[in-house]
């Protein structure tokens, strides 16, 4: 049988001596003869709660819906007011008169004069010969396509009005020759007033379809 290897051997005397001491554990250099304490964390602050206000509050409900009212009220009030003053003050100033006073005939050459086309929307005409009348004078004419209502340019080197939206053309005397335009311009009425200047009148019209362009207050003879 084989021997333990830590048993004592028989008949080897006991070793004598105090028995050895405990190891104690090595206390780091920095910490020896230091008393640590425990690193306490810093305390938060709590956060403060905001106040909560309570939408539901009778006052507050109460409050909200005065004030909406109110609103509601000012400008239902104001609106009004203001289509008040638009009917009591209507907005004449800025639409042309339709009837005017142009000049004397002598002011005038022969051909287009654009001169009052911005300002009362139609071209005075001057012509030696005019097609319908047969005689020399003045006829003026509506600057008003009759496609689709937009104002046609005066083109000097082409003689021709040309509308710029969808490409019709008229003659100097008002007669369509091409494009959509389904009739000729219309003319105003144009007369002598009894100061001798030309007097025209948009608020009368004449349609060449019609046969109205021989009415005599459609062209003025000199």
């Amino acid at each position: 049988m084989a021997d333990e290897p830590n048993a004592p051997v028989e008949g080897a005397p006991a070793s004598k001596g105090p028995p050895p001491k405990p190891v104690q554990p090595a206390v780091p250099p920095n910490l020896a003869g230091k008393t640590t304490s425990a690193a306490v964390a810093p305390r938060r602050s709590p956060t403060a709660k905001k106040k909560v206000v309570d939408d539901t509050s009778p006052l507050l409900s109460r409050r909200s819906w005065m004030g909406l009212a109110w609103g509601s009220f000012t400008a239902a009030s104001a609106t009004a007011l203001a289509a008040t003053g638009r009917f009591m003050f209507p907005n004449v100033l800025n639409e042309p008169p339709q009837q005017f006073k142009i000049g004397f005939p002598d002011e005038y050459a022969p051909g287009v004069d654009e001169r009052w086309k911005d300002r009362f929307g139609i071209w005075v005409v001057r012509t030696p010969s005019d097609i319908v009348q047969e005689a020399g004078g003045f006829y003026a004419l509506i600057s008003v396509c009759t496609h689709l209502g937009c104002t046609p340019n005066w083109l000097s080197a082409e003689l021709k009005f040309k509308c710029p939206c969808h490409g019709s053309g008229f003659r100097p005397t008002g007669v369509n020759f091409e494009g959509p335009a389904p009739r000729p311009l219309e003319r105003a009425r144009i007369v002598l007033a009894d100061d001798g200047q030309i007097l025209v009148d948009k608020a009368r019209k004449f349609q060449f379809e019609l046969g109205q362009w021989a009415d005599p207050e459609s062209f003025l003879r000199v």
